[in-house]
Formats: structure tokens, sequence, C-alpha cells
């Protein structure tokens, strides 16, 4: 595959008339972004990008919108136009071969399955992706505190319907400690359920969770895994569902990593294609969390890399945190697009060979204009760049080496069978149960500021373990028996 480690591990981008384009290892924890319209070679670019830093040893997560970066798992077939290019920017060193890759796919149908719990969405994430409304959003972060405050697990989705379901026939105890729970708003919140069960989404909550270090590995040679997360079905039937996996995802990395000093290189590499779909009509909250995430994780050796169709998808206090940007080719067909283009020139520092605007809607498929930053932390001048054509394939992969990578993967049976232990849904259908059994149903008591110290959250143990985090602190403290969740799930510091 080409580039290797040399003294200043570095990863060769293509070749400009000013020499070659390298992206520094140490600078890649500061992000980047990939931006060009259909058919400019995006795909391409980040393959070439994923190679190199598992070459680095840097293990790499990549979302897959379009099925073509399975083609990672493969070594590329001889080409003319590829020994064209290669000659072309005198890559001596280039050579076929594939990286170490491990595909995942939320519907489990071709790799293996990714989940994780309710609990650790969050009710930040989770009203996102159910579009609720300011007073539904209240709702559900009421129902998730009322769970934490009596230790019962939200790990599916049949969980948080049965706690919905008994908040609505206590809803009047339960109002004085926590405010007005309106069984209108309850009841839509499960018929939105209703629709994210019927795209997908009972696969995607549940155990065992995924582990964030089965992301972070590297093969006997040393270099990183890449994996590959298979979102074709999933763009196309739940788009947002796609979204809050990957913002999850960001949150759990920053949750989970330590802090780290200036390295070599990062340890983690993040590439989420379909970037828009991340902002698309999300609240001013969450777009701030994100926001404070992407800026902060750079200290734990994370760097993100955004992929889209134009550089306007990114909002602009994000943009301004990528410092390497690779743009392929724009149209200009009409007074947005012109502005549009305008710009993306703007935001690169400029070359004097040549004028970025007009450059930047002549680029050829394989060329870009990149900007990267030096060894202080800088900018360079954007320079027109031929891109090295990756030496894995150039496409999606055939059925039969998808079966294969499945086969030889080291997580193979980890993940694949579902687990369901006791959680609110057993919790609340017993206690139901008992109540009816008995001449007098009684309700469960609900929890209020008089005896909410006698709910002891028990241990969660088992399967997933890894992924859920110190449920239970000091029995003493109110804080000891919340569920701690990430920056983007967060109950605490939400606004009352």
């Amino acid at each position: 595959m080409g580039w290797g480690m040399s003294s200043v591990s570095r990863i060769m981008l293509g070749a400009a008339d000013s020499g070659v384009v390298s992206q520094l290892g140490g600078m890649s924890n500061r992000h980047g972004i990939i931006a060009g319209a259909t058919g400019t070679g995006k795909t391409v670019t980040l393959q070439r990008l994923a190679e190199g830093f598992s070459e680095l040893g840097v293990p790499v997560f990549a979302a897959d919108v379009k099925g073509d970066l399975s083609g990672l798992a493969a070594a590329g077939s001889p080409h003319p136009k590829i020994d064209a290019r290669v000659e072309e920017i005198n890559a001596t060193d280039f050579t076929l071969s594939a990286c170490p890759t491990v595909v995942w796919d939320i519907f489990a149908q071709t790799g293996h399955p990714v989940r994780t719990t309710i609990s650790e969405v969050g009710p930040l994430l989770l009203g996102n992706l159910l579009e609720l409304n300011d007073t539904q959003s209240g709702v559900l972060y009421a129902c998730f505190r009322i769970a934490d405050d009596n230790g019962w697990l939200l790990l599916d989705l049949k969980d948080l319907r049965a706690m919905l379901g008994w908040v609505a026939d206590n809803a009047s105890e339960l109002s004085g400690d926590y405010g007005n729970l309106s069984k209108q708003s309850i009841a839509a919140i499960q018929r939105d359920l209703l629709v994210l069960e019927e795209q997908g989404a009972d696969r995607f909550f549940g155990e065992p969770a995924l582990a964030i270090g089965d992301l972070m590995a590297s093969d006997f040679s040393g270099h990183g895994v890449v994996s590959v997360l298979d979102a074709t079905t999933l763009v196309n039937r739940a788009p947002r569902l796609y979204a809050t996996f990957l913002l999850w995802l960001l949150s759990e990395l920053y949750e989970t990593l330590p802090e780290t000093g200036d390295a070599d290189c990062p340890k983690l590499v993040l590439f989420f294609d379909e970037a828009h779909l991340l902002f698309d009509q999300a609240p001013r909250a969450l777009t701030d969390k994100i926001e404070q995430v992407v800026r902060l994780i750079r200290s734990k050796g994370v760097g993100v890399y955004f992929v889209t169709q134009n550089p306007a998808d990114i909002p602009e206090e994000i943009l301004g945190q990528l410092g390497m940007r690779i743009q392929h080719a724009l149209r200009a067909f009409t007074a947005s697009d012109r502005k549009a283009v305008k710009a993306v020139a703007d935001n690169f520092r400029p070359n004097p060979a040549f004028d970025t605007g007009d450059v930047v809607t002549r680029l050829g498929i394989g060329e870009a204009l990149v900007s990267v930053l030096d060894e202080r932390g800088s900018p360079t001048p954007v320079a027109w760049t031929k891109i090295r054509p990756p030496g894995c394939r150039i496409g999606p992969i055939d059925e039969s080496t998808r079966r294969e990578r499945i086969e030889r993967s080291p997580y193979g049976g980890r993940y694949e069978q579902a687990v369901d232990r006791e959680s609110a849904y057993e919790i609340l259908k017993r206690r139901a149960a008992e109540s009816t059994s008995t001449e007098t149903p009684e309700t469960p008591a609900p929890v209020t500021a008089d005896n909410r110290g006698s709910s002891r959250p028990r241990e969660r143990q088992g399967i997933g373990e890894a992924m859920l985090k110190s449920a239970v602190r000091a029995v003493g403290s109110q804080l000891g028996r919340q569920i701690v969740r990430g920056l983007l799930g967060s109950l605490l510091g939400r606004r009352r």
C-alpha cells in the first residue's frame, strides 16, 4: 500500500506543481473535511486517507453510505489510469494491497451487528431522533430521570415503552416531583417509537452493546484495523438513526478515552460520510453539544473527518475547527452555486499561482484543492493536487469476499446473539402481575423526595458492561444514583 513510516509520520495525499502534498500524522487529530460534488472522487480520496492511516498503525472507523468503502478489504487490480496517475505523481512505493478490515451493520445483514442501549443514548439524542417538540422532550427527560431514580435500566425499545406506559398511569402522583407529565405527550412519543421500530431501530437498541475498544485494534503487522459501517440500508431507511449512531459514537469516545499529549499519530480516526445528516434540523442545544465535543475530542487523540458535498453543510463553528481541507470540484450553474464557490475559495489560504475560485469549478476527477496543517499547526497555501490512488479496490467487494472477511473477523460470535436481561420492562411487568393477583391492587409507589433514597439501583453486570458506565456510586448521593451519560446524552446540565 505504500507510504509507510518515516522519521515524521505522514500520508502522501498526492502531488502538485509545488511538490508532494502530505498529511502529517501529528496534525491528524485536528480534524478535516472532504467535500465536492457527486462523482468528483471523494470516496477514492477517503479510501486513500483510510489506508494511509492504517499503514501508520492508526485504527479507522468509516461510515459507508454508498457501499464503496468495503473495497478497503481487498487489493486493487491493475488499471492503465491508475498506472498513469502513479507515474505522474512519482509514487514509486505504490503497491496494490488490502487493509485489515472489519465490517459492521446495524441490521446485521452484511456485517457484525452494532448495538447500544437506550440509557446510553440518553434523552437529548433520542429526542432529536424522534423529532420531539419542547413539551414532549421535557416529558422524555422526566421519564429518564424517573427510571434513573428507581434504578430501572432502559436497554431497548420495549423498556422505554413500558416506562412511558407506567409514567402515564401514575402521572398525577409523579407530577409533584417531575413536573407536568402530559398523557397526550406520552402518547405522541409512543407513536413515534412505533415508527422508529418500523424503521428497524429495535435492532440498534439492546445488548450486547458495542465496546469502543473493538474499534481501536491493530493487526499482527501493526496496521490499524479499518472498521467499516455498512450504512447503505440505514441511510435510506432511517437517516436520523444513522446520524444518532454517529453522534453517540463521538460522545462515547470523548467520555471513554483518557486525555493524551502530543503524539506522532492519533489513537483513532473517524470518517463521517453524508455529514449534513448530523446537523439537518438538529436543535441548537444539540448543535452546541456537537461543536463542544468536536472541539475537545482532539485532546483525546481522535481525529474527525466530515465527508459532504458542500462545506456549507457543516455549521460554521465546527467548520472553523477543521485543519485539513480537501475540496473536489464544485459546479457553478446558478447564482447560489457561485456564492458557494466564493465561500469555499475564501476559506483556503490563497496560492498566488492560481485563482482558487476559478480552479474549484475546473477540477478533474481525482483532482482536489488541498490545504493541510504544517508542523506549527498553520494552514498551508492551497495546492491544486492530483490525488494518489489507493492500493485497495476501488468499488465494493463481492459477496464471497465479504463473507470471508466476516468469517475471519476476530469479533465473530461476540455480537451476533442478542441478550435480553432484566430491565425496566421485566420489572414493571412483574410488578403489574403481582398487583393484579391481590384483592386490592396496588400501583408501584412512585419515587418522591421522601422515599427516593430507598430505591437503590442494582449494579450493571453481564454482557455490555464495558459500555454501561458506573450506574451506582455513593448510596447517599442523589447524583450517585443517576446513570452517567456522555455530553450528548446527559440529563445533567439540561435547561429546566
